[in-house]
């Protein structure tokens, strides 16, 4: 009997029978490692969608603190707004107060520039192109509207101060007396406050004084000429104070005549 025919037919059963346990075998592998690439996959889009997740909740958290400031910065806004709608309110109040006051003082002060006009032209004739310019600044400075209320207020009262300092000062200066033929000459000028105005000629010999009632320049007599002499001296610091007899004539002593 020959065996070699049961031992190849028992090496093709084996053969056989080992690819067939082969095939499955591998399928289990790759389903293996194909389970275990999606296990991997998977666990890389978990950690994805859990890195996202935190930060989506870091973005709502930044969210939540943003809108809590945001909500304190609207309610300082308000309050602002508030304050400053009240404050403009006040300035309002005030910009009437303003006008209502302008309605009342612009016609005051109109008129006392007038009364100074008036007090200037009645006066003794001293120092007037210099009161007079200032009296035409005043009229110039009144309708402007580039000046405000309480610098033409103050000026007013400035020129009304000046005024006031002349009925209690000495003053000398030296200008032009008008003559009746229409010339005039150099003389040295004395205030005495209010109550009298002199002149003395350059070479001290002719004196003389303003007279209200005729509102005309007299020639004084010789006696007049030391005096004044003397007072100009005092006036101009020049010599040092002392009494003085001045002439001093009254308007009744005037009428008297």
């Amino acid at each position: 009997m020959n065996r070699f025919p049961l031992r190849s037919l028992a090496v093709a059963l084996m053969l056989s029978s080992g690819s067939l346990l082969a095939a499955p075998l591998d399928a289990a592998l790759d389903e293996s490692q194909r389970l275990a690439a999606e296990a991997k996959a998977s666990q890389g889009r978990v950690e994805q969608l859990d890195d996202a997740s935190r930060e989506m909740l870091n973005e709502y958290r930044n969210a939540l603190q943003q809108a809590e400031a945001l909500k304190g910065y609207n309610s300082q806004l308000r309050d602002l707004v508030e304050a400053q709608r009240q404050e403009l309110a006040s300035y309002q109040k005030q910009l009437d107060g303003i006008e209502r006051t302008q309605e009342a003082v612009s016609p005051q002060m109109v008129k006392m520039v007038e009364v100074l006009g008036e007090f200037i032209a009645a006066d003794l004739p001293f120092l007037p192109e210099e009161r007079e310019d200032r009296l035409a600044q005043l009229q110039d400075l009144l309708p402007r509207a580039d000046v405000s209320l309480a610098d033409k207020y103050r000026r007013i009262l400035e020129a009304y101060q000046i005024e006031s300092d002349y009925g209690r000062t000495l003053e000398a200066w030296r200008g032009e007396l008008n003559q009746a033929d229409g010339g005039s000459r150099s003389v040295e000028f004395l205030r005495l406050g209010r109550s009298m105005l002199y002149y003395q000629t350059l070479d001290a010999h002719e004196s003389g004084w303003w007279n209200p009632q005729t509102q005309a320049w007299e020639v004084l007599d010789g006696s007049a000429r030391r005096p004044l002499t003397q007072a100009i001296a005092i006036a101009r610091q020049q010599q040092a104070p002392a009494v003085l007899s001045l002439p001093i004539k009254t308007l009744a002593e005037e009428a008297a005549q």
